[in-house]
C-alpha cells in the first residue's frame, strides 16, 4: 500500500474508504486561490471556497495513482476558453471555472493541495489522445460521457449534467431552436458531442468547426456564422460576457453528462473518484464549487448520481 504525503508541494485528488481504498480526511485546508485558478469567479459567489485536504491517503492497484505518487503531482487536462467552466486568464495564466474547482476538490480529497496540480490546456479533439499517451493523468474539461468514448477511456462521474443549446446574435430572431437551423451556418468544436449531433441530426445546417469555442464566438460576432452550439452552461458564460451582442435561445435539446476522463482500465481510480464526487455532494463542497463559478447563471441544479458501470 502506498501513501501520498505533501513531499514536493506539487499535485492532487480524492475519495471515501472502500475495499480498495483507505481514506481519512482532516484538518488541512486547500485554497483555490493558491494555484491554477483566480480568486474571483465568473458569475457566482465572490468568496473563493476552500476544501479540506485529506491528511493520509492510501490506494492500491491504480497505475495512474502510482504515477501521481511518483511525480508528486497530478496533471489534469482542462479547457482554457470556456467562461464559468474552464478559462485561462491571459495575464496571470491562472485558470478559473467549475471544472477547475472540481479538479481542486478531487485533489483535496485525494490528499493533495492546489499547488500540486499541473493544469494542461486541452481541446475537444485531443482529450482521448492525451489520456492514451499519458500526457495527462485525467481530464476535467466539459467532457461528455458517451459509449463511443468509453471504448477508449474510462470516466468517473458524472459530476454535472449540461444540455446542448444555441448562441446567436442578440438581434437575430430567426433562430429559436434546433428546428430553425436549416440553411444556417452553425459553429462548434471538431470532436465534440454537439458538433456530432448537428452533423447527424441537422444535415440541413452547414456545420463549421474549429478547435476552440472562443473562435466560434468570434465568427458569430463577425457575422461569419449564424449560431454557436455547445453545452448551455458554456454558452451562458459567453452571453454574460457580451449581453448586448449575444443571447442563448430555445431550450436545451440534449443531456450532456460531464465526467472525469481517465486512462482506460484504471477501475480503482475511477471508483475512488466516484466516491470522492459522492462525498463532495454529501459534505456540501460540490455546492460551494457550483455557487462560486456557475451560481450566477440563473440555474440551481441537483448534483447527478454517479454511474458505476
Amino acid at each position: 500500500m502506498r501513501t501520498i504525503r505533501s513531499r514536493h508541494r506539487v499535485s492532487a485528488l480524492a475519495g471515501v474508504a472502500t475495499a480498495l481504498l483507505a481514506l481519512s480526511a482532516c484538518g488541512q485546508e486547500g485554497s483555490p486561490e493558491t494555484a491554477g485558478g483566480g480568486t474571483e469567479s465568473s458569475g457566482g459567489s465572490s468568496a473563493a471556497p476552500t476544501y479540506a485536504v485529506a491528511s493520509d491517503v492510501a490506494i492500491t492497484g491504480s497505475p495512474t495513482y502510482d504515477k501521481i505518487t511518483s511525480a508528486g503531482k497530478v496533471v489534469i487536462g482542462v479547457k482554457a476558453d470556456q467562461p464559468g467552466i474552464g478559462q485561462k486568464d491571459p495575464g496571470s495564466g491562472e485558470y478559473a471555472g467549475f471544472d477547475i474547482e472540481m479538479a481542486k476538490l478531487m485533489a483535496a480529497k485525494l490528499g493533495l493541495t492546489p499547488d500540486q496540480i499541473e493544469f494542461v490546456e486541452t481541446v475537444s479533439a485531443n482529450r482521448e489522445p492525451f489520456l492514451q499517451q499519458g500526457t495527462v493523468d485525467m481530464v476535467i474539461a466539459s467532457y461528455t460521457i458517451n459509449d463511443k468514448r468509453k471504448e477508449v477511456v474510462d470516466f468517473a462521474g458524472p459530476y454535472y449534467v449540461a444540455g446542448q443549446d444555441l448562441l446567436v446574435r442578440a438581434d437575430d430572431d430567426s433562430i429559436t431552436g434546433p428546428d430553425a437551423l436549416a440553411g444556417k451556418k452553425v459553429c462548434s468544436v471538431e470532436g465534440s458531442t454537439p458538433a456530432t449531433r448537428i452533423r447527424d441530426e441537422h444535415p440541413d445546417a452547414t456545420l463549421v468547426t474549429f478547435d476552440a469555442y472562443s473562435k466560434c464566438v468570434q465568427q458569430l460576432t463577425s457575422n461569419a456564422v449564424d449560431a454557436v452550439t455547445t453545452d448551455d452552461a458554456i454558452l451562458r458564460g459567453y452571453a454574460a460576457q457580451q449581453p448586448d451582442a449575444l443571447k442563448v435561445v430555445g431550450e436545451p435539446f440534449s443531456e450532456e453528462p460531464y465526467g472525469i476522463g481517465l486512462p482506460k482500465g484504471d477501475t480503482v481510480l475511477r471508483n475512488t473518484l466516484n466516491d470522492a464526487i459522492e462525498a463532495a455532494v454529501s459534505d456540501g463542497d460540490w455546492k460551494k464549487a457550483y455557487d462560486f463559478t456557475l451560481g450566477g447563471s440563473g440555474t440551481d441544479p441537483e448534483p447527478p448520481a454517479v454511474d458505476r458501470y
